[in-house]
This record gives C-alpha cells, structure tokens and sequence, in this order.
C-alpha cells in the first residue's frame, strides 16, 4: 500500500486527558446525590462538583493538545518519584483518622519530598512545619474538617 501513512499519536497525554475526563465524570456521577446549593450557601456536592467540572476541563484541554500534535518519544522513564508520592498520599489517607493531621500531614510532607532528588533536609523541615501549621489552622480550625489533630 503506497501512500498509507500511519499518524502516530501522544498516546500518553490522549490517556493522561481520558483518565481525567473519567475521573471527573465518576466524581459527577457518585456526587449526584449531594445538594449543589451556590456560591454564598454551598451545599455538600458544591465542592466536589466544581472540582469534578475542573478536572473535565482540564482533561477534555490536555486531550484536544494530545490530538493535535504528534508523537514524541521519551527516554527512559524514572518511576522512582511517583511510587514516592503514592506512598505518601495513601500513608496520609490510612494514617490520618487514626494518628491525626500533624503526624499524617508530616509523614505526607516528608516522604513526598523524597521524590526530589534537590530537596535538603533543613528546607523539608521548615516546610513541614510551616505547612502543617498552616494546614491545621486552615482545615481542622477554619473549615472544622472532622479529622483529630493529634494521636492522643
């Protein structure tokens, strides 16, 4: 077959688009029963709602980009980073209701930072700390998200 020519497609960001896309519209899907409200009374679905709408947003964006430019390979992938973060988004998931924000919230702060093979030890505490503070102030005390503080 003379002439055929095979388009070869950014298969990862045409994925990385559809998983958002689903994601969002799974979200949608399992919010449908919460009270929207509006932005002056937000109900318990406002949030989530939003979110979601972002996400599709933001995935049916990267999935357009994906489909108009061509394939462009990468080298050797380092997936070293991204266990990291897996670790320590789902350590924070399981430990938070049971050792509390500060210690959930300092286990995600420092092994996350793991993942950055720049990050200096004096930096990450200082983050941490600050973070962590902020992070208490503003969810446990400001928005009075049901979670303990600490341990004990």
């Amino acid at each position: 077959m003379s002439g055929s020519s095979t388009v070869k497609r950014d298969y990862p960001d045409i994925l990385a688009g559809g998983v958002m896309i689903g994601l969002g519209a799974l979200g949608l899907w399992a919010g449908r029963d919460l009270q929207f409200g509006s932005a002056a009374m937000m109900g318990a679905g406002f949030l989530p709602d939003v979110i979601c709408g972002m996400l599709i947003a933001i995935g049916g964006y990267v999935l357009i980009k994906a489909l108009g430019k061509a394939y462009e390979p990468f080298d050797e992938s380092n997936f070293k980073p991204l266990i990291i973060l897996i670790v320590a988004i789902a350590g924070f998931a399981f430990m938070s209701e049971t050792l509390g924000f500060v210690v959930s919230t300092i286990w995600l702060l420092v092994i996350g930072s793991l993942a950055d093979q720049e990050s200096r030890w004096r930096e990450i505490a200082i983050s941490t700390v600050l973070l962590t503070i902020f992070g208490a102030l503003v969810f446990i005390y400001g928005l009075g998200v049901q979670m303990p503080i600490l341990p004990f």
